[in-house]
């Protein structure tokens, strides 16, 4: 009883934490196993990747590569890797021992860095609609999350640089930049990517940038790295991952690329987060890297043409759709349906139509201008694509 009474005194829970519970995820994924639903909702492929990265793997294990704590920064020849891709995709030049550090994921990557360079009360200028985790990072770090609102324009999201430089104060510490973003698909334009750097050099802000899915760019979009940019190098985080681009989500390996003091900021607390981890993979991943440019070119060509045919049905259902210039998730807005909560509209969906999507609002700081937008993946097989949007076109 005295146990209980203690345990009373406030709620279990770190108060920084109270306003996020079991991810909608994890929700949404339990109703498509429990409904038999086609899952479109968690955005992780139905296939592994290329066979010779997970040989890769294997031949790894089995040579001892690895298995025990690998060193701290990341196997050597994976930060080479790193290095490498960063210099003949963009030609930014990084000291694999210096300025490279292997995470976690790059959820792992985000929590590290805000955990190293925020202190309570330090604001943080993030892109809503954002991808769950960044909040949760911001309350761990005692940040204050600033939101500033992509909106839809002319078939997109689309950022209002007059409301990013609005959001500014004395009190920022730090912009949280997705590109591609994630759920909406935008890819930032090199004139919004200029006005950014020239506020954050103006500022003297720190800039971390989210680029997973560097890879995943269509039409006319082309991924511009924000450490590219003049004044940048020095003042930005970049995060990258292995997982959406080579379709091993389950290895967990993503990375930072930064300047040495930036990079040893970020390691003094990714050290007590995992320590180390993905031994093993780490050297499959540094492989991975090093394929031929015509794999990367592939693998854009397949997701493009899965883009294009769940837009397409899902345009023949009556949704209205954001064509994503990046990432491998569809926007869509569901009032045309004669709908307009997005959550009870996922909730509802698998018993209706066999199918699981996420309700975008759960991605908002200000959840009504997130409500009728509804997010779907297209990573997955073909013919499972073919058959979500036939259960769709039957259920309306």
């Amino acid at each position: 009883m005295t146990g209980m009474t203690i345990h009373a005194r406030r709620p279990l829970l770190n108060r920084r934490l109270a306003e996020f519970g079991t991810t909608i995820f994890a929700e949404m994924s339990a109703l498509a196993l429990s409904t038999g639903s086609i899952n479109l909702g968690q955005g992780f492929p139905d296939t592994d990747g290329p066979e010779e990265i997970r040989e890769a793997a294997v031949r790894a294990l089995r040579d001892g590569r690895g298995n025990q704590y690998p060193p701290g920064p990341g196997v050597p020849e994976l930060r080479t890797a790193i290095a490498a891709h960063q210099k003949h995709r963009y030609g930014l030049s990084y000291d694999p021992d210096r300025e490279v550090l292997v995470t976690a994921g790059a959820t792992e990557a985000i929590a590290a860095a805000l955990l190293a360079l925020l202190e309570p009360g330090d604001e943080v200028i993030a892109f809503e609609p954002y991808y769950d985790s960044y909040a949760a990072s911001i309350a761990m770090a005692g940040g204050t999350r600033v939101p500033v609102t992509l909106r839809p324009q002319d078939g997109s999201f689309r950022l209002d640089l007059d409301e990013l430089r609005d959001a500014v104060t004395d009190n920022t510490r730090l912009l949280l930049i997705n590109t591609p973003h994630n759920p909406t698909g935008t890819v930032l334009t090199r004139e919004e990517l200029t006005e950014i750097a020239r506020l954050a050099v103006e500022r003297d802000l720190l800039v971390v940038t989210d680029e997973v899915y560097e890879h995943l760019v269509f039409d006319a979009a082309e991924h511009l790295p924000l450490a590219s940019f003049p004044g940048m190098r020095e003042r930005t985080v970049t995060i990258g991952s292995a997982g959406k681009t080579f379709s091993f989500t389950g290895w967990k390996v993503g990375w930072v690329t930064s300047t040495p003091d930036l990079v040893t900021a970020v390691r003094s607390a990714k050290q007590f987060l995992t320590y180390v981890s993905s031994g093993p993979f780490q050297y499959a991943v540094a492989e991975a890297l090093a394929l031929p440019d015509s794999y990367f070119e592939d693998f854009r060509a397949d997701m493009l043409a899965k883009r294009d045919l769940l837009a397409a049905g899902l345009t023949e259902v009556g949704f209205e759709v954001f064509r994503p210039a990046g990432t491998y998730f569809i926007t869509t807005d569901i009032r045309p349906l004669g709908e307009s909560d997005g959550f009870a509209f996922c909730r509802a969906l698998p018993e209706r139509a066999g199918v699981v999507a996420i309700p975008n609002a759960v991605f908002y700081d200000h959840r009504e201008a997130g409500a009728p937008f509804v997010r779907f993946a297209f990573c997955k097989r073909t013919e499972v694509l073919e058959e979500a949007v036939k259960r769709l076109k039957a259920a309306w």
